[in-house]
């Protein structure tokens, strides 16, 4: 059944973009229980395997049915586009018991057996402590599943985010929204429906406006259905997921390296996506200083275009720089 969302005028002037670290986080945690998704994560979950081992996740798996509702407060809407996730997590452990105990009931009813076993029963019977239990366990996955490897996660993200802002402004926003997913469609000009989803669920957003987030763990999946007092979102699939785990030095080929040098030859073929000298240097591991160097000196040959997004400068491959960052065998 569709998930459908009505907007009014002033809704559409109020959508944004934001990436969540809390998101990522239980998505993360939902992904070590879903075998389908783990094609598109091999190389993470090799390096994770002996952290998760170390961590009891079954509480907040009992609160993720494969079809169903899932607890709205333990992945808000973030308040802004760069959401940290000290921030987030104080905010999941601000939440009010009751409103938290009602996001759970749901949860519990969904999962056959969930309401009545020990761990449900618990929960359902001190919210509070449920909501603090809750939250250092999401801390704790942070710290030893995504905090590792967020500088990568937030450099595709973010990437993500610089280019479906252009769209937005290039394209409008009925555009945009059937290009992020086949699941959404825009409708009578002022409704934003989403299929392939569990369940039914209707929201008039009134002057709310709508956050939009891109997401490395939920691909290839939309996701929607936060409930008032939560602010409407919609989770789609980050763009660039192919090359995700691949490290810099697997994509660069020798000959290339050659011609132009290894580290600058890494910053090159890095550029699957535009980004910013210090996401280029927190993917790469390299100053940034010596980024700026390199991306100065593959602009000036005509390799690279830059241009502003807000308070950053984005560099991107001019043809001639993606033919020589894709044309070159990896080896002789």
């Amino acid at each position: 059944m569709p998930f459908h969302l009505h907007f009014a005028e002033s809704d559409l002037l109020r959508c944004r973009f934001a990436v969540s670290p809390l998101w990522e986080t239980q998505e993360a945690v939902r992904t070590l229980a879903r075998p389908e998704r783990h094609g598109y994560h091999l190389p993470w979950l090799r390096r994770i395997r002996a952290a998760a081992d170390g961590l009891d996740l079954r509480p907040l798996h009992l609160l993720m049915p494969p079809f169903g509702h899932n607890p709205d407060f333990l992945s808000q809407t973030p308040p802004g586009p760069g959401a940290v996730f000290e921030d987030e997590i104080a905010a999941v452990r601000a939440t009010d018991p009751e409103t938290a105990g009602a996001d759970i009931a749901l949860a519990l009813a969904d999962t056959p057996g969930a309401t009545e076993s020990p761990a449900g029963r618990a929960m359902l019977a001190d919210p509070a402590r449920a909501v603090g239990d809750l939250a250092e366990l999401l801390e704790r996955a942070w710290r030893a599943l995504v905090e590792p490897e967020w500088p990568r996660l937030r450099t595709l993200l973010e990437a993500d985010v610089a280019y479906r802002s252009r769209r937005l402004a290039e394209a409008g926003f009925e555009r945009l929204i059937g290009e992020l997913s086949p699941q959404l469609s825009w409708t009578d000009g002022a409704t934003l429906t989403i299929t392939g989803v569990n369940g039914s669920h209707t929201r008039v957003l009134g002057g709310e406006g709508l956050v939009l987030m891109p997401s490395v763990f939920c691909w290839p999946r939309v996701v929607s259905g936060f409930l008032p007092p939560w602010r409407p979102a919609v989770v789609y699939p980050v763009r660039g997921i192919g090359g995700l785990w691949t490290e810099p030095s697997d994509r660069t080929p020798d000959a290339l390296a050659r011609l132009l040098g290894r580290a600058r030859a890494h910053v090159l073929c890095a550029l699957d996506e535009p980004a910013s000298t210090t996401a280029l240097a927190r993917l790469l591991g390299l100053a940034p200083s010596s980024v700026s160097e390199h991306l100065s000196v593959l602009r000036g040959a005509g390799l690279l275009t830059s241009r502003r997004y807000g308070h950053q400068v984005l560099y991107e491959r001019t043809p001639l720089g993606i033919a020589l960052a894709v044309s070159h065998p990896g080896t002789d």
